[in-house]
């Protein structure tokens, strides 16, 4: 055992859950024994929250350490979760029974679907949440959560041990020290550190050591981190300027009201917490000529513009659009920060520039002329590790049971300057081309920006779970491209990594008419239940019951056939063809846009009418029925993926020196760095050749043939035995 710096004290404290919902390690302790948990989770953000309280779900006794309690839940950039793309996410978390789509269930103040227009395969569901009452109700969930402790305290270096010998890795955690010296141990070890590695916040040419306005940086960890070898890289992010609600002129603004009814986030969930007509509006205004001027006489009063760190491509600052996209006009949302705040966060208008300079800035929009900035907007530049430096269950490949999550593998975030809180209109889009994106700022959308945290979150629940498994000994859980957008972004961090913050959009999924928003249950909760153990019963039986009531559904509506002529004698408003020669299936007729169940329903009340009962199985029906054509060649496709990702490359593989497979050197080394541990995987790493992987595939089905003989061969030695030892006692 060793630490990699310094040296530790040994210190003991009382962990039982009913007794201490919240203790303090120190040094001042005098208990008999060195505290001792299952899963540490460094950091108390939207990453660490899912990823501890995922762990405890699976049986595992875990602690929570965080700089400070009171800022658990803490929604430090936009007040907003969900969008294009991350709406899926959050749908997929809730499915492993995650935490955040149930608050914000109980928290928003302004809920909207973007993406109406397109059909439901990429509809956004997204939030605009309460602060203050995000914060009270997941810090009630956190500290109610059977087998988890939480503990303040910062984490100054990890308690190292020899290697399994089964497992890779040079070494393996065993617990955390932390900045008074005190030592925690742990079988498993997950940070979720956020913007805190080295941050760095800037204002104009100001510069702060700090991981989030008013918190200290993780200096000691990230020395930690380096010196095990850990490729290292620099990101910087973005927070806009806060303003007085009634310095706001909002009545010359476009209004934007949320829907009605209003979706849950939950599938738990039938409603929200309010009712449509009390949620808060928000507002649309642009940017002008006078707002390009300012950032570009003031350039040299931006360090943080000025500085090589790559901030994020999709949302990026005011300053970077003007610079990338002249002489156009940019929207700005003006949206609440809750339902008691005289604060309104206004998205789009991320910017660095000194305080004066902002102030002057906001009020040459229109609308803003009188506005009051109560908070000056500021830059934070942080450390992140290679995300390909991690596997698909997002353990290390350096360091054995120990696991990242969130912003320290390079995904845009939420936190005091995320990236993904700070929207640009492009995130309304299912953008695949620069042109699009380019468009969809200067044009119009009928909906807000979808924003979230959802990348961390995301993680943060893969890490849990896959740190509780891996304290049980049991396989890692993990989800591939072809089960869930979730799949998708751990895949591409891991076999692609990025250069700049990640942020997840429907068009990097191959299959999105698959993993729609209204089936994340049905895709995750079965195995969440039976591979992880992170859901519970009461879920676990809520998803079986919608999974075979859709199936029964589908097959009776298939079922129920009519001619054409007659479909249009029962409901008038389909617009249905009555030259069709043959019968017309009730699953068919669900297809047309004006037709839902309810009609249907009222057409043939027996066997459809009990399908009406619940809104949600309705809903899922018509879904089912709009993409029943294309969805049977989209699981052809599937399974070519499936097929391609069930032939497993040897984990102990060292692609420098083996000599069985003809590679060139530059493949080997991308090989070596990422790791992949599917043929499939291996195939979306840049600069991996199809000959390097027809190479590869050889060497599996050689290898597999090889290994299947060697196990048979032990077989047929001991059949020669027995029938040698037959003819002894025969004689």
């Amino acid at each position: 055992m060793f630490y990699l710096r310094g040296c530790g004290r040994w210190v003991a404290a009382s962990f039982t859950k009913q007794q201490f919902p919240l203790v303090r390690l120190s040094s001042d302790s005098a208990a008999p024994r060195t505290p001792h948990f299952d899963v540490i989770v460094i950091g108390g953000g939207h990453a660490g929250t899912e990823a501890a309280t995922a762990a405890a779900r699976c049986g595992s006794r875990t602690l929570l350490l965080t700089h400070r309690v009171d800022t658990i839940g803490q929604m430090s950039c936009n007040p907003s979760f969900g969008g294009i793309g991350k709406g899926h996410l959050m749908r997929e978390v809730d499915a492993l029974d995650g935490l955040c789509s149930r608050i914000c269930d109980q928290s928003g103040v302004h809920y909207k679907v973007l993406n109406r227009r397109k059909g439901p395969a990429v509809w956004g569901l997204r939030a605009q949440i309460d602060r203050k009452l995000y914060k009270q109700n997941m810090q009630k969930e956190i500290l109610n959560t059977p087998l988890l402790t939480v503990q303040e305290g910062a984490v100054e270096d990890l308690i190292l041990t020899e290697p399994e010998p089964e497992h890779t890795g040079k070494c393996r955690v065993s617990g955390v020290v932390l900045v008074d010296g005190s030592t925690v141990y742990a079988e498993s070890v997950i940070l979720t550190t956020g913007t805190f590695l080295r941050g760095m916040i800037v204002i104009g040419l100001e510069m702060h050591p700090a991981g989030r306005l008013g918190d200290q940086p993780s200096i000691g960890l990230a020395q930690t981190l380096e010196k095990l070898g850990f490729v290292v890289g620099r990101l910087k992010t973005g927070t806009p300027p806060r303003i007085a609600k009634d310095s706001i002129n909002f009545s010359i603004l476009n209004k934007q009201t949320p829907d009605n009814p209003s979706v849950p986030f939950s599938f738990t969930n039938e409603t929200v917490w309010i009712k449509p007509e009390d949620q808060l509006p928000c507002y649309l205004t642009h940017t002008n000529p006078r707002v390009d001027e300012i950032v570009l006489k003031n350039l040299h009063l931006n360090s943080h513009v000025k500085e090589t760190t790559r901030g994020p491509r999709y949302c990026p600052s005011i300053e970077s659009k003007v610079l990338r996209f002249p002489n156009r006009l940019h929207q700005v949302w003006l949206e609440p920060e809750g339902m008691d705040s005289d604060l309104i966060y206004p998205q789009g208008l991320s910017m660095t520039l000194p305080a004066e300079l902002q102030e002057k800035m906001i009020t040459c929009i229109r609308g803003l002329e009188k506005a009051k900035v109560i908070q000056p907007g500021y830059g934070v530049q942080y450390d992140y590790l290679d995300p390909r430096q991690i596997t698909p269950s997002l353990e290390t490949h350096l360091v054995q049971r120990l696991f990242f999550a969130g912003q320290i593998n390079g995904t845009t975030g939420y936190e005091e300057a995320a990236a993904q809180t700070e929207s640009c209109p492009v995130a309304r889009l299912e953008c695949s081309d620069m042109i699009s994106q380019v468009q969809a700022i200067l044009l119009p959308q009928p909906s807000v920006a979808g924003t979230a945290g959802m990348h961390h979150n995301t993680q943060g629940v893969i890490a849990g779970i896959n740190a509780s498994l891996r304290v049980s000994r049991k396989p890692p859980f993990v989800v591939s491209r072809t089960e869930g957008y979730i799949g998708v972004l751990i895949d591409d961090l891991t076999t692609l990594g990025t250069s700049e913050p990640y942020r997840m959009f429907t068009s990097r999924v191959e299959f999105r008419l698959s993993l729609r928003p209204d089936n994340a249950d049905i895709r995750l909760t079965l195995r969440g239940y039976k591979d992880a153990g992170c859901v519970s019963q009461q879920r676990y039986e809520r998803a079986c019951w919608m999974k075979s009531s859709l199936e029964e559904g589908i097959s009776v509506l298939k079922s129920i056939e009519f001619s054409s002529s007659k479909w249009k004698n029962l409901i008038p408003e389909v617009s249905i063809s009555t030259s069709r020669s043959l019968p017309v299936r009730a699953l068919d007729v669900l297809k047309y846009e004006e037709v839902d169940m309810d009609s249907l329903a009222k057409a043939v009340p027996e066997p459809l009418k009990k399908y009406t009962k619940c809104r949600e199985l309705a809903e899922r029906l018509k879904i089912e029925a709009t993409y029943e054509s294309v969805l049977f060649h989209q699981l052809q496709e599937i399974k070519g993926v499936q097929q391609d990702e069930a032939l497993q490359l040897p984990k102990d593989i060292d692609y420098l020196t083996i000599r069985d497979v003809s590679l060139s050197h530059e493949v080997r080394e991308k090989l070596h760095f990422s790791r992949p541990q599917t043929i499939g995987a291996a195939s979306r790493i840049p600069g991996v050749t199809p000959a390097a992987i027809i190479n590869l595939l050889r060497f599996v089905k050689t290898t597999q043939q090889r290994q299947a003989a060697m196990n048979e061969s032990p077989k047929t030695d001991q059949c020669l035995r027995n029938a040698d030892r037959l003819q002894e006692r025969q004689l």
